[in-house]
């Protein structure tokens, strides 16, 4: 703990009023009266348990454990009748998934779901740390939630998620920021229901933030979003330390879980009738790696899963480091394992990868793309690419963009570098102005868009499957779906395609989405 940190937590401590503080007589019965299990909850658990992101950076090789005894404790299960919960999600899929799993332990407590602010008894911020920008927004929501907290002194408000993990976001929070009451970590939302209840009752300010990463719990309860797609994490943590990224130190080591569990969910998701999975993994490509009892990858889950009766399987978000012919060979076979593969590139240039440390070069990025097309030579390719990495040249810039004509992306998510705290790239000094990067990424758009409006053209007058997830945003008349390729299809139909995978003829392609009319007497197809 630093110095700023232990004045922050002296002046949380003494806000506790003195008139609080009971004789010791009264102390004597309150302790006969309490169990054991809560005095070591009250008196020995930190309230104050900041980041460290050394301590994260520094981790060892330990033990991962896995638990299945994950349960309510008594008389928390209750405690949320008649109240509500609302919780705001950023950036990744993780976090999507992060959040289902908070909705699901909170709705076992007794609370339900809301949109609306005004009515809600907890607010979360489940926060992301890639870039500024995502930072940014959380301190404005925060500043947004103060007059809620004003009037109403009993609604919970907390920060959770990647920002959490970082120990000057945490600083900030304590010094500026007096309204958030609750701040945990990435590794510890299976303690939700302790925190809530320390938050309720206890008059500091609740920080537990671990620096190592936590064991695996396997029966949390999670609160889908709707019927149709899930998202089943089969792997947590990273050890690729990128030198421009926090996930690392903000999400932990590589920690696969079990393949019997992945598979047992799989299907039970199978048998509920969703008709699509996506694995999850902040590197899904190393699954099973740190598995040292196993030789078991993800190209043997995805054969499993292959087995399983779901319509679509996808996986996200690759390294191409770890992308092996065992995986390509398992992809190859098609069927319901779906041939649109994010892999992020981040740049076309061999010596920015290198300072990136990514770890491949672009030789071999190409050769690994080459591979993938010769097994499936209609795989759809998209990827994330930064542009305006520190020291940048125009010549590594334009390395970047013919990499990006060569493999023909049909999507990219294109960013310009934002430097975080705590990474090694952070401490460079960069010459690049800000202008110059503006007109690369502008460039590098252009190109992407070009190629994208390209790719949807093959698609006019052409016959897809459609799995259809509801209603047009824009068009309530309209619905919307997804290709097996990850193409957005807006197309007139009756209500009762929602949640079927049914035929569309396309009439219209544009740059991001295509337009078409549900074919007639179309029945769901698999």
């Amino acid at each position: 703990m630093n110095e700023q940190q232990r004045k922050d937590q002296s002046q949380i401590k003494q806000t506790e009023n003195p008139t609080d503080i009971k004789s010791g007589s009264d102390n004597m019965n309150r302790l006969k009266n309490t169990s054991s299990d809560d005095i070591i909850s009250k008196y020995f658990e930190t309230t104050y348990e900041p980041p460290n992101l050394n301590k994260a950076r520094k981790r060892g090789r330990d033990d991962v454990k896995v638990h299945y005894d994950f349960e309510i404790p008594e008389g928390m299960d209750k405690i949320g009748e008649g109240k509500k919960f609302m919780i705001r999600t950023y950036g990744c899929q993780m976090n999507e998934h992060d959040t289902e799993v908070m909705a699901g332990i909170l709705t076992e407590m007794g609370y339900e779901s809301t949109s609306d602010t005004k009515e809600a008894d907890i607010i979360l911020l489940n926060t992301c740390a890639i870039r500024e920008n995502a930072e940014n927004k959380v301190f404005g929501e925060i500043g947004h939630l103060k007059p809620l907290k004003l009037e109403n002194p009993d609604l919970i408000l907390g920060v959770c998620g990647c920002m959490s993990q970082e120990e000057s976001v945490v600083n900030r929070i304590l010094k500026k920021h007096p309204q958030i009451d609750l701040i945990f970590g990435t590794h510890n939302i299976h303690r939700i229901p302790h925190l809530v209840k320390e938050a309720m009752f206890g008059k500091e300010k609740i920080v537990e933030v671990w620096s190592k990463e936590g064991d695996i719990i396997e029966n949390l309860p999670k609160a889908r979003k709707g019927n149709i797609k899930a998202w089943v994490n089969i792997m947590y943590g990273c050890d690729k330390f990128c030198t421009y990224c926090i996930v690392p130190m903000t999400r932990g080591k590589e920690r696969s879980r079990k393949p019997e569990d992945i598979i047992q969910e799989v299907r039970h998701l199978a048998a509920q009738g969703y008709k699509e999975v996506t694995l999850l993994g902040q590197n899904v490509n190393a699954y099973g790696k740190d598995l040292e009892e196993l030789s078991y990858g993800l190209g043997d889950l995805m054969n499993d899963i292959h087995k399983i009766d779901i319509p679509r399987v996808r996986f996200t978000t690759s390294h191409p480091r770890d992308f092996d012919d065992r995986l390509i060979e398992v992809l190859a076979q098609g069927g319901n394992l779906l041939d649109h593969i994010h892999l992020p590139v981040q740049s076309g240039s061999s010596e920015v990868l290198k300072k990136m440390n990514r770890k491949y070069t672009r030789e071999e990025y190409l050769e690994l793309v080459r591979k993938i097309r010769e097994a499936m030579p209609n795989a759809t390719l998209t990827t994330d690419i930064i542009v305006g990495f520190p020291n940048e040249t125009e010549e590594q810039f334009e390395e970047t963009m013919t990499l990006v004509e060569e493999v023909g992306f049909e999507a990219a998510y294109t960013f310009i570098y934002s430097p975080r705290d705590g990474t090694p790239a952070a401490r460079k000094t960069d010459d690049v102005p800000e202008e110059v990067k503006k007109q690369r990424l502008y460039r590098l758009n252009d190109l992407v868009n070009k190629q994208s409006a390209e790719s949807m053209k093959t698609y006019d007058n052409k016959i897809v499957k459609v799995l259809v997830d509801g209603e047009s945003k824009k068009n309530p008349d309209i619905l919307a779906g997804y290709t097996e390729r990850n193409k957005l299809v807006n197309f007139q139909g009756p209500k009762s395609a929602i949640g079927k995978i049914v035929e569309v003829e396309i009439t219209e392609s544009k740059t991001w989405s295509l337009n078409g009319i549900m074919v007639e007497n179309t029945v769901e197809v698999n």
